[in-house]
């Protein structure tokens, strides 16, 4: 069984039997204890972060006024849909990387590049900030 499948089995485990122990995963999951803490350790991250998505979505949904009638809401200030393809932010990355100005713009118009509309235009852009960057470096 595959080491991701492992994680999702323990997860659906944890789910089903919250109080399950370290000794009772090793034994269903045959492997030693020191593994299944492993393994439970990665299952609860990837239930918090399915519970954490699901939050989101459930945020981003507006009951409309009528009768079964949804609205989904787009935050495109705070949270564009085009900076969060791949699960990771646009910005938490350029900050992660503590990218400088030019740069973070360099990775922020390629990596919505495919996203908003038009490629070109953002590819232009952030050969434009890689230009500015290569420049202050010479």
């Amino acid at each position: 069984m595959k080491r991701d499948n492992r994680v999702v089995v323990v997860a659906n485990l944890l789910n089903t039997y919250p109080k399950v122990t370290g000794a009772q995963v090793a034994k269903r999951m045959k492997c030693s204890l020191a593994y299944a803490y492993v393994l439970m350790s990665k299952a609860k991250a990837r239930i918090k972060s399915f519970e954490e998505t699901v939050d989101e979505i459930e945020r981003g949904f507006d009951k409309g006024s009528s009768e079964g009638e949804v609205n989904i809401m787009v935050d495109n200030v705070n949270h564009p849909p085009h900076y969060k393809t791949g699960g990771i932010e646009v910005i938490d990355y350029i900050e992660a990387k503590n990218l400088s100005y030019h740069l973070g713009n360099v990775v922020k118009y390629i990596s919505r590049a495919d996203h908003k509309g038009n490629k070109l235009e953002d590819l232009k852009k952030a050969r434009w900030y890689l230009d500015r960057a290569i420049s202050a470096v010479k």
